[in-house]
Parts: C-alpha cells; sequence; structure tokens
C-alpha cells in the first residue's frame, strides 16, 4: 500500500506514474516541524533495524551511521567522508520488525541523518516545503515486497539491447579513427571478447555537440557501417553545455528561441567547460527537451546506436562572473608578501570556481512560464537531458532499443536510462564501493548500471584489473575505462592477457541468463542484485553481510577485493553449489552453510549457486552477435 503526502505546490518531475489519492501533509504519521523554510521529520531505530536505499551513494548497504545528502555533485573522490555523489535517489527503506519504504519527490537537496547524529534515530531535512512523501507498506512486512510496491509506481526500468550486455572499451580519449582501430585489434589479436569501443570528448569537432571532427573520422558514417560490419559498436559522448560560437548551429539555434538557462536578469549564464564558455540547455522545458533530442539523430543517422550522457550534474567549471572575480582578487594581490591566510585565502577561491553553489544560484529555469531557480530543480536537471533523448529515441525507433546511460539521475530515469557510478578510482576499495551501490541502485529502478571497471582515475595495477573484471562479469554495463594521463588499462596491454580472456570469456558465457534474469527483473518490478538480508532476514550473518550480494533467484556472488590474497572467506546463509568459471572451463563443488575460505586465481570468477537451482551457459564467442542462445549447457 502507497500513500500520499503532499505539501505546498510541488515542482513535477514526472518520477511517479500512477495516480494517488491525495493526503495533506497534515496528516503526516511522523512528527515534523519547519524550520526556516526547511521540513524536517524524524524517527526512531531499534539496534537491529537496517536501512537500505538511496540509490548511488557511498558508504555501506546498510546506510546507518552516516549523514547523506541528495544532491547531484560532480566529484571523483568517492571516499567515505563523501555525503553524495552524482545522482539523487530519494528512496529509503527500514527494515526491522516493521518494514517501511519513504519515496520523497522533491528535486532539491535533502539531508539524510541515519544514525549519525544520534545512533538511534533518523532525522530527514528536506530543503524547502513543496514535495510529495509516499510511505510505502506491505502487509508481507519483506523488503523486496516493499521494493516492488515502490517500483509499480515508477515504472518499468528501461531494457537495453542484447548488445549492451557485451565487453565494452572505454578511455579518454581514443581520439580518431587509428586509435580505435588499434582497440579492436588488439582484443581480436588476444582473442578477448569485444562489443563496444567509446568515443569521450575528442571525437568531437573542438568539444561542440553532436559533430564529428572529420580529421579524426573521415566518413564517419561509412565508419561506423564498417565497425558494425565487425560486430563493434561506437558509443559518443554527448555533455550537457553547447559550445558558444559564431557559426555553431546548435548553439545559435539555443540563443535565437531562448533554450538556454537564464541569470537572474534574463541574460544567458554563462560557463565553462570543455569547450571553453557554453550554455546550458533549459531542460526543465519540453520544447527545450525535444529540440535537443532531435539533435541525436545526426549520430543516428550515421549508424550510432549507444550513447553515454556526462557532465549533466550538471558539472561546471567555473562561470564566467566567478572567474573574473577570482582574477581580479588575484590582480589586486600582485606584489604583495602573501602570508598564510591571505594565500590559502587566493587559493580557496580558485578551488571554488568549480560547481560553486552560487553559480548554481544564479542559474533561472522557466516551469510553467515562470523563472525559477536552479536551487529548487538541480537534481533532475541531468535526469531531464537524458529524458530529452530517451523521449526522442521512443518516437523515433519505438521498440528498436538504443543503449543510452548517464552519470547524473533522478528516480523516473530509469525509464529511458541506465547509469554508470561515475569517475571512481584505481582502488582496492572501489570493488566493494562497486558491489555495495549495486542492490541499492536496483531498488529505485536503476538495472543497467555499473562502475568504471578498473578504475577511471590513477594507474590500476594488472591484478586490481583483474580482480574488478570478475565482479563486472555480472554487471548489466561491463565497461573498462580510464583516464588521460594514466596507464592503459586494456585487457590486451597487460602480461598475460590470456587471463583476461579468461574472465571476459566467462561473462559472454552468462550473457544469456544475465539478460534473462535482468529482462525479468524489469517486467515484475524486481531487482536483479539484492543484500543477503532481503533473502534471509532470520540470519544475523546474512543480514549483516556488506561483501557479497544475491544475483536473481540462483545465485550468490562474492568478489575477491584484496591485494595479494589468494582468495577470501565467504559466508554461506544455506547449503550452495561453489562454482569456479575461467574460460570454457567449469569447477564445482557443494558447501555446507557456514563460513569458508574459497581459493580464487587471477583468472577465475567465483560464483555460488543456490541448492536445487540451475543456471544456464551457453558457448563462448567474439561478439554477441555471433552467440548461440539456444545451445545452452546448464550448472547448479
Amino acid at each position: 500500500m502507497i500513500t500520499k503526502y503532499t505539501s505546498g505546490n510541488p515542482i513535477r518531475t514526472d518520477a511517479v506514474v500512477k495516480e494517488f489519492e491525495f493526503n495533506s501533509i497534515s496528516n503526516f504519521p511522523v512528527d515534523y516541524k519547519i524550520v526556516d523554510g526547511k521540513f524536517i521529520f524524524s524517527f526512531d531505530m531499534q539496534d537491529s533495524d537496517i536501512v537500505f536505499g538511496l540509490g548511488e551513494a557511498p558508504r555501506g548497504i546498510n546506510k546507518r551511521g552516516w549523514v547523506y545528502e541528495s544532491f547531484c555533485s560532480d566529484d571523483p573522490f568517492h571516499t567515505e567522508t563523501k555525503s553524495s555523489l552524482y545522482a539523487a535517489h530519494n528512496f529509503l527503506m527500514l527494515s526491522g520488525s516493521k518494514t517501511v519504504g519513504i519515496f520523497i519527490d522533491f528535486p532539491a537537496k535533502i539531508r539524510w541523518d541515519i544514525g549519525y547524529t544520534k545512533p538511534s534515530r533518523t532525522e530527514i531535512t528536506v530543503d524547502g516545503t513543496d514535495f510529495d512523501i509516499y510511505i510505502i507498506e506491505n502487509e508481507s512486512n519483506k523488503p523486496i515486497d516493499i521494493v516492488k510496491e515502490f517500483r509499480s509506481a515508477i515504472g518499468q526500468s528501461y531494457i537495453p539491447p542484447f548488445w549492451a550486455f557485451g565487453y565494452q572499451q572505454s578511455r579518454w580519449s581514443y581520439a580518431d579513427k587509428a586509435a580505435v582501430d588499434g582497440v579492436i585489434k588488439g582484443y581480436d589479436d588476444a582473442k578477448i571478447p569485444l562489443d563496444c569501443v567509446y568515443l569521450d570528448i575528442d571525437y568531437m569537432k573542438d568539444y561542440k555537440d553532436f559533430t564529428v571532427d572529420d580529421d579524426k573520422f573521415p566518413n564517419f558514417a561509412e565508419y561506423v557501417k564498417e565497425k558494425k560490419a565487425q560486430g563493434i559498436h561506437l558509443i559518443p559522448i554527448i555533455d550537457a553545455g553547447v559550445k558558444k560560437e559564431e557559426g555553431y548551429d546548435v548553439y545559435e539555434e539555443g540563443v535565437e528561441n531562448g533554450y538556454f538557462c537564464k541569470t537572474e536578469d534574463g541574460s544567458i549564464f554563462e560557463g565553462g567547460v570543455w569547450p571553453g564558455i557554453v550554455g546550458f540547455p533549459d531542460f526543465m522545458q519540453k520544447e527545450v527537451r525535444d529540440w535537443f533530442g532531435a539533435k541525436y539523430d545526426r549520430l543516428t543517422d550515421a549508424g550510432i546506436d549507444g550513447f553515454w550522457n556526462d557532465m549533466n550534474e550538471p558539472a561546471i567549471f567555473y562561470s564566467t562572473k566567478g572567474l573574473e572575480k577570482a582574477l581580479n582578487k588575484a590582480k589586486s594581490l600582485e606584489g604583495e608578501n602573501l602570508d598564510l591566510s591571505k594565500f590559502f585565502n587566493l587559493k580557496d577561491t580558485f578551488l571554488g570556481l568549480s560547481n560553486s553553489p552560487e553559480d548554481y544560484s544564479s542559474i533561472y529555469h522557466m516551469i510553467d512560464g515562470k523563472p525559477v531557480c536552479h536551487d529548487k530543480v538541480h537534481n533532475i536537471y541531468g535526469a531531464s537531458m537524458t529524458r530529452a533523448a530517451g523521449e526522442h529515441f521512443a518516437k523515433k525507433f519505438g521498440d528498436s532499443k538504443i543503449l543510452m546511460f548517464s552519470r547524473a539521475s533522478y528516480v523516473g530515469a530509469h525509464r529511458s536510462s541506465g547509469i554508470w557510478f561515475g569517475d571512481n578510482h584505481s582502488w582496492w576499495s572501489h570493488i566493494l564501493l562497486n558491489l555495495k551501490m549495486l542492490p541499492s541502485a536496483n531498488m529505485c529502478g536503476f538495472l543497467y548500471c555499473g562502475a568504471d571497471l578498473g578504475g577511471f582515475n590513477e594507474n590500476a595495477t594488472r591484478d586490481l584489473v583483474l580482480r574488478f573484471l570478475a565482479l563486472g562479469v555480472f554487471t548489466p554495463l561491463m565497461r573498462n575505462h580510464s583516464a588521460l594521463g594514466t596507464k592503459n588499462q586494456e585487457c590486451y596491454n597487460f602480461e598475460n592477457p590470456e587471463d583476461f580472456r579468461d574472465i571476459v570469456t566467462v561473462r559472454y558465457r552468462l550473457i544469456p541468463y544475465l539478460y534473462n534474469t535482468f529482462k525479468k527483473a524489469s517486467e515484475n518490478n524486481d531487482m536483479i542484485f539484492r543484500p543477503l538480508a532481503f533473502d534471509y532476514p532470520e540470519d544475523k550473518m546474512a543480514r549483516e553481510c556488506e561483501t557479497q550480494v544475491m544475483l536473481g533467484d540462483e545465485c550468490m556472488i562474492c568478489p575477491v577485493y584484496e591485494q595479494n590474497v589468494s582468495g577470501r572467506y565467504v559466508y554461506l546463509p544455506e547449503d550452495m553449489t561453489f562454482v569456479k568459471l575461467s574460460g570454457e572451463n567449469v569447477e564445482t563443488k557443494p558447501m555446507e552453510k557456514g563460513v569458508h575460505f574459497i581459493e580464487v586465481a587471477l583468472n577465475e570468477v567465483p560464483l555460488f549457486i543456490k541448492k536445487g537451482k540451475q543456471i544456464p551457459l551457453c558457448k563462448p564467442a567474439m561478439r554477441t552477435s555471433e552467440l548461440n542462445t539456444e545451445d545452452l549447457t546448464y550448472i547448479g
């Protein structure tokens, strides 16, 4: 059962697709107060209660003991000290003697103090008084039933094309045709399967959206066709900012039609990103979404069938006004003897240019003919960009699917796209962070998801990439991605690439199972990945387990996430079959309930299958288009 409570006049987000009876917030069943224009409510927790949810967020599966913020943030340092990442997924579930879900449909900032200030109390601060709150309850009192109830209210999750489950290689940047061909050749020569190669910002002409640099990619449409004949899909990036340039038609159309975000005085807000000064399309307006979405035709008409939307929190390196103020400050100090205070104040001025709260507050959108400050809609900006593309693709291609995923997101965007978990690091801790985000993202409808395997920032070691890939074998998005200036981490660039071939081959053997599990989860408003606590609520060790998750109805996954170890300890909440997969090799061993140490070589993928269950494996292939999904072998 879902009960909706409305306060004030909420900005429409379209996160919820079902209609619910209106209840005034005055009838809200939890004590609340309004302080300085903020709505604050709180509730007590028992020691045994677990708090799940918040989608893409730092820390653990159990969200207790920290304070989180719903505020889409361009921050690559995903450490324990952070409160927010790239997404705002405002669904929380308290699981204990009574299991209850809470969804706050509010596109501005929310603070979730979950046992941080007081260990036994959650306090939620909504940064305004115009919102909808949905309370989700179910007679079964089971967490999965609460999730299904919520998911039925927000609509069916996006299903990508079958080939999007193949292995994908990315880097900032494969800047030209020769670089892309080199990647494909490297994988083919090493006999490592591959389906997608990504085009980061350098494929564009001067970083302009919906352009291709003809010097780097001559006869682009023919090249795309040639790659498709090889079974390779090229996936270009699209950024939120549109370059300010005379003669650039996308920018000039945006100016002429008033499609860009404004400042309070009605002038175009100007921020700096990759191409320098840009305008940010006002995706709050349907007319602007229709216009921007149609621009993807320039690439789909050339044969492109997949995209990743980026920099859409929106990320702003600087604003023209902010930069001017900083430069003037530096100029005023020229020739001075900068003491401790003056130097660090100047340094902080420049460090504070990026994604400045002052800049966000100076942006205005038009909603229903009225100017609205960006602060009130910040968390749906990126989702609205992706919605622009998704709505256009649905209209143009119907059931023909385009691969689409985004960095910034809000509940509702799950109906037209997936997400990746942003600019992570080549840290061992980020293998575990990836695992912990999977069930939380699934709870909020985002099924097609995954992290940058091997880590985006810093230099990756061979063993880290292998262990990261062994988890990525199971994530719907299996993409290796790394940053400019870091060590090349394509699989064929490491010693003994046959170990990488063994891991990626396992993925291709599992694709029929993973794809069908995905489709079933989407159609039934279910989860692909679940905390062990969902399946074994009476088992204390299972309830507290944060390093293993359930996969589908059949399996449990347990990645190795530490360096210089031959395996790991696992907890089996029931008798299971331990399976080690490597290339075409399959080893199985029945194990009883309890704690076990399992040995896992660097070229092996560990998996546990529940007693009485089986999963299918197909014969491997170099491309998803070559897989025989009818010729299956069952293991269990």
